[in-house]
Parts: structure tokens; C-alpha cells; sequence
């Protein structure tokens, strides 16, 4: 590398996505069991937005924020001179994350940037397949044959666990605000109109269903518990607005219900290499496509942060720093 500095997004406050600056620091030299990358691509997260507010207890200042990313690892004892791809909770927190030239992270966080996807759709992928992995394969422990109703199914992470339901051989019903179709679901319910315990039930000729993946929490919460068939489980990732919902113990427990957490922040770096191993095959195979993304240039980082803030991005958002 010809240059010992590089351009890097930083925060020295917690706010809004104004207070992010475009700096210039010292490239971070990668330490024993570490890989330095050069980023082609990095994803903007509804996490990253929290992170920079300050909603998150562990991040330190001042800070790069970013979990997820694609590129070249260019330095380290693995990976060297690869395509990679890669995402960790720890970035953009409690050390500096992938919203900059370089990054520098654990070698058991990478894998191999799927054949098929170009830099800017591989790290369009981080977070929500990780996440919908975690919880649709790990915890739920979907089969083949089952019906799983994925709650915000039109979210980027519902999204990627219809996918990957699919691939697992599973039926989708998904659920959301508005009545467009959602793709790979068998069925959708508008949460806006319909009741959802009553229509799930209507769907399944009152079995319910065999899995609920609710990426919603809130008011949407009890009626998704309610919808599971006799032995059910059910997954819960947020509950955002009011964290305390409330249900009937004693149904639930006839029922014989399981409830689930997952949270990614939580997972560990080889439980995140291991699904992003999976999750590599899918791409490579076909099984998985991509979400929809807008290529933003790095220069305009922080108008890409404020269309996620605002809600206005009709796309994932995805830093570029191909020259």
C-alpha cells in the first residue's frame, strides 16, 4: 500500500447521521488472529443508525460505524490477497467497523466472497441473512414440509428468511403492513386490515402454524403466539416502541409453546463464520438471491445514512469505494 492513511466515516457523538464526518486516519494494523481488508463495499444497517444515536451501551468513542462488508484481504496470516466477505457485532461498537477504506478484523469472522454475487450485493448480505439464519435454521429449527409464518416479512430480514425457509423446504406465510404480495411466501396476510390469529388460523384449516419467526414484537406479538398449532415455537429478534408485551401463561403452557430469543449482537465469531459458510453455498448454488441495493459513493456516505434514517431508501444501501 502506497498510502498509510485512509478515508474513514467517523462519530466523536452520538445524534443524528449528521454528526458522521468523513476523516482522514491511520490505517489499523491487523494483530495475532486478525486480517486487514481493503473495502470494495460496506452495507448500511438500521443497526449502524442506532449505533451512531447511541442506543447501544458498549460503543466507545470516537468510532467507524459498519457491520458488514466485502473486499480484499490484504494483510494477515489467512485469506490473503481473497475476496472476502464478512460481518461481526463487534464492529462499529467496541472497535472500528467496515465504513472505511480499511478494516481490520478477527480471521474467523471472513469467508469467502460467494462466486456469484459481485462486492457491493456480498455485503448487501451481512446482517439480515445472518440474523434470519440464526433464527429460522438455529432456533426454530425449521423442517422440511413445515409452515412457518414470518412476521415483517417485507423487512430485509424477513425477507432473507422467507429465502432461506424455502431452501429448507419449508411453507412461508408471511405477514406485513399492506397487501402487495410477498415474494416466496405462500400466502400474506395484511396486519393492517386482517386480524392475524384469525386469518393464520383460516389459512392452516385451524392447525396454526408449526413455527413463528416475528421480526415485529409489539402489538403483533401475542396474536403471532397464539397462531402456533400444539407444540409450536417462535422466534423474537425486536420489539421496538414499547420492549413489554403481554400474553395468557396459561394457553401458552397448554399449548405447549416454546418461545425463543435471538439476538446478533450475541453471536459469537465462529458461530458467524459457520453461517456464513452456509449461507456462501446458497448464493453460489442459486438457492439465495441478493436483496435489491443502490450503490452509494463513500463521498455521499452520510445522505445514504440519512435516506435509512428517514426511511426513504427503496434499496439497501451500500457504500462503494471502487475507484
Amino acid at each position: 500500500m502506497s498510502t498509510k492513511v485512509m478515508k474513514s466515516l467517523r462519530f466523536t457523538e452520538f445524534g443524528p447521521p449528521s454528526v458522521l464526518r468523513i476523516e482522514e486516519i491511520a490505517i489499523p494494523e491487523p494483530g495475532e488472529g486478525e486480517v486487514l481488508v481493503q473495502v470494495k463495499a460496506a452495507a448500511i444497517n438500521p443497526s449502524d443508525i442506532g449505533n451512531v444515536a447511541g442506543r447501544f451501551k458498549k460503543t466507545t468513542l470516537p468510532r467507524t460505524p459498519g457491520r458488514d462488508f466485502a473486499g480484499i484481504a490484504v494483510r494477515g496470516m489467512h485469506y490473503e490477497g481473497t475476496e472476502v466477505w464478512g460481518s461481526s457485532a463487534q464492529l462499529g461498537i467496541v472497535r472500528d467497523g467496515s465504513h472505511a477504506e480499511y478494516v481490520v478484523v478477527p480471521v474467523e469472522t471472513l469467508s469467502l466472497k460467494p462466486k456469484s454475487l459481485s462486492m457491493a450485493q456480498a455485503a448487501a448480505i451481512g446482517v439480515p441473512f445472518i440474523t434470519a439464519w440464526a433464527s429460522v435454521v438455529d432456533a426454530a429449527q425449521i423442517r422440511p414440509g413445515e409452515t412457518i409464518l414470518i412476521v415483517g416479512a417485507a423487512g430485509a430480514v424477513g425477507q432473507a428468511a422467507t429465502q432461506i425457509a424455502n431452501w429448507k423446504q419449508a411453507r412461508v406465510l408471511g405477514a406485513d403492513i399492506g397487501s402487495d404480495p410477498i415474494p416466496g411466501a405462500e400466502w400474506t396476510v395484511n396486519t393492517s386490515t386482517e386480524d392475524l390469529h384469525e386469518r393464520v388460523l383460516e389459512l392452516t384449516a385451524g392447525r396454526g402454524v408449526d413455527a413463528v419467526f416475528d421480526t415485529v414484537g409489539g402489538s403483533l406479538f401475542e396474536p403471532a403466539l397464539r397462531s402456533l398449532r400444539h407444540g409450536g415455537r417462535q422466534v423474537a429478534i425486536a420489539s421496538p416502541g414499547n420492549p413489554r408485551v403481554s400474553f395468557n401463561l396459561v394457553d401458552f403452557y397448554h399449548n405447549l409453546s416454546r418461545l425463543l430469543g435471538v439476538d446478533s449482537f450475541g453471536l459469537t465469531s465462529p458461530q458467524v463464520a459457520e453461517i456464513e459458510e452456509e449461507l456462501r453455498s446458497g448464493f453460489e448454488t442459486g438457492a439465495l438471491t441478493p436483496p435489491l441495493i443502490e450503490i452509494v459513493p463513500f463521498e455521499k456516505a452520510v445522505e445514504a445514512y440519512n435516506r435509512v434514517a428517514d426511511r426513504q431508501a427503496k434499496a439497501k444501501q451500500v457504500l462503494s469505494f471502487e475507484v
